[in-house]
């Protein structure tokens, strides 16, 4: 198969085919560009399984505007041809970057974003008065557009439709975009060209192309000689470790590739803005960053905006960044810090160091107890893990020194110490959610060991663990209520619910479920009156009852007569 982008001259645009090799600078296409631009530019629908990392937007994005440049009348501005859905804020900012670089030499063709921020109403607004031809969004927000009937003009530009791209799509199911998605696909014209693109493909996946690809090019993209689904210049490592030094490692794993761009994959929101501040304290010489889901949208792009054009720096987060995402600028480590609560975001998250030929590693941080996770990550996503130890990175002694310093954090903010106990119960809470929970189970977990490596001044109270403190595990003397917080206007509103709490026996804002006991402040003849009370009321309802083993006169001398007539 001939690989040149030459080939296409004469086939697509001139325009698109200088931006491809003026901008990006590409003189061949990877092999699920040369197997899915020629299938579409045919008019086929297209499901295309590819590796991350193999080129798969550019594999949509040069026919997507051949298909819309071939019509002869001119694009209106209230005209949409092309529909692009992604399912993360990121993702689709990218896709948006990487288009708006071929529209600067296809004037005649315009886009819009789409991906929440704003209200639906504005956007509408926005729309009736720019249009598109071009939509880029989320699924969610386009079936909120979509629904949102009342004076918006997009239903009726829809008409016009002539490629529908679904990137990602197997994420797009597994974040249960699924409805949206049915939703979406009946409001569009069927008489469309349908684009697939996953690096994965599960029976949800092929649900999708039943029902919205007409007898589809199925296009599957593999290195050579390779069974994994990850590309071949893709080192990936575990190291085996005790929870309670894992923390230690990783500052000096960073450290160490101080020079190098590392990506860091936490398993919840909590867990990133903890360990995140943690990093920020004890390496001051480093850019580091933290992303997630729950952060607001503008934040969240300036953070990735800033990472992307670093040449060196750290990136902690969660796997809101682990689909298609493309850094810029190199990432050489991609470190995972517990193992992803699915399997198949692991190839997803390491993914993001090694694409487009380029070297990459990835290393896995597992606990003693995790180890089976090794052989179920090679049956279930055919991906090798091979063993690396860095006895540099730990100390048993540097350990403890370590962890008096984080809790001397907390000691100095209170807000330290509530992140810490959130990012601890969070992490909890997600591994019992596990997917693969017969291999990584909730009841072999060190706990005590963790708590350590959380720098819990105590062990938080959990209904899920009944009260209960691991032997190995030992309190901090402080008295929690004497921790303060930096910010004087938290402290305050802290202090004066302290006070009363301490006088009514319930903190302010809290409610008491109906299980909980009475203050201890509550008078002991208090609470005999009131169990009193609550026993007499039991004891009139039962008496109110009837009683269906005692039997009416009149059933009893019906039964003696059916008695003797039966003798």
């Amino acid at each position: 198969m001939d690989l040149s982008w030459k080939t296409l001259k004469g086939l697509v645009d001139p325009e698109v085919l200088k931006t491809v090799d003026e901008i990006f600078c590409f003189t061949t296409m990877t092999p699920v560009q040369a197997a899915c631009i020629p299938a579409m530019l045919n008019y086929k629908d297209v499901a295309a399984e590819a590796v991350t990392g193999s080129g798969k937007t550019l594999a949509f994005l040069v026919p997507l505007l051949q298909i819309l440049l071939r019509r002869e009348a001119k694009w209106k501005k209230s005209e949409v041809g092309a529909v692009i859905i992604a399912p993360t804020r990121e993702l689709a900012t990218q896709i948006s970057e990487v288009l708006e670089l071929f529209l600067k030499n296809l004037p005649r063709l315009t886009c819009a974003l789409y991906i929440g921020g704003t209200s639906v109403p504005d956007d509408i607004e926005k729309f009736n008065e720019t249009g598109a031809n071009i939509i880029i969004a989320t699924p969610g927000r386009l079936e909120d557009l979509l629904l949102h009937r009342e004076g918006s003009n997009l239903p009726a530009a829809l008409k016009y439709l002539e490629v529908l791209i679904l990137d990602e799509a197997d994420c797009l199911l597994s974040l249960g975009f699924e409805k949206a998605l049915n939703s979406i696909l009946q409001m569009l014209p069927k008489q469309r060209r349908t684009g697939l693109f996953s690096a994965t493909q599960t029976t949800e996946i092929l649900k999708l192309i039943r029902a919205g690809l007409r007898n589809p090019v199925s296009v599957v993209v593999r290195d050579k000689n390779q069974t994994t689904r990850q590309p071949a210049s893709l080192e990936n490592f575990y190291w085996v470790i005790e929870p309670q030094q894992k923390f230690q490692a990783l500052v000096n794993f960073v450290k160490k590739h101080s020079k190098e761009k590392i990506l860091i994959f936490f398993p919840t929101c909590a867990c990133v803005d903890y360990f995140s501040l943690l990093l920020k304290s004890f390496i001051k010489q480093k850019n580091i960053s933290a992303i997630h889901g729950k952060m607001k949208e503008k934040a969240r792009i300036s953070v990735f905006e800033k990472f992307r054009n670093l040449q060196t720096g750290v990136l902690c987060c969660t796997d809101v960044m682990a689909r298609g995402i493309d850094i810029t600028k190199k990432i050489h480590w991609v470190v995972q810090f517990d193992p992803p609560s699915n399997p198949a975001s692991f190839i997803h998250r390491s993914g993001r160091t090694a694409r487009c030929g380029e070297e990459g590693k990835a290393i896995l941080f597992l606990q003693p107890t995790e180890t089976e996770y090794i052989k179920f990550i090679k049956i279930n996503q055919k991906v090798d893990l091979h063993p690396i130890e860095l006895k540099d990175c730990v100390n048993d002694d540097t350990s403890k020194q370590l962890l008096t310093k984080i809790r001397k954090l907390q000691l100095h903010d209170r807000a330290v110490y509530d992140k810490a106990v959130r990012a601890f119960v969070s992490y909890f809470k997600a591994y019992s959610k596990y997917e693969c929970s017969l291999i990584l189970r909730i009841k072999d977990l060190p706990l005590g060991k963790l708590a350590v490596l959380y720098g819990l001044l105590r062990f938080p109270k959990m209904a899920e663990l009944r009260g209960k403190v691991p032997d190995d595990f030992e309190n901090h003397p402080c008295d929690i209520n004497d921790l303060q917080y930096k910010d004087k206007q938290k402290e305050e509103s802290r202090k004066r619910k302290l006070e009363t709490y301490q006088e009514t026996g319930s903190w302010p804002g809290v409610r008491m479920s109906k299980s909980r006991k009475l203050p201890d402040s509550t008078p002991w003849s208090k609470i005999r009156e009131a169990r009193a009370k609550k026993h007499d009321k039991k004891a009139l309802v039962a008496s109110k009852k009837p009683n269906k083993k005692t039997l009416s006169a009149n059933e009893i001398a019906l039964l003696e007569k059916a008695f003797s007539t039966a003798n």
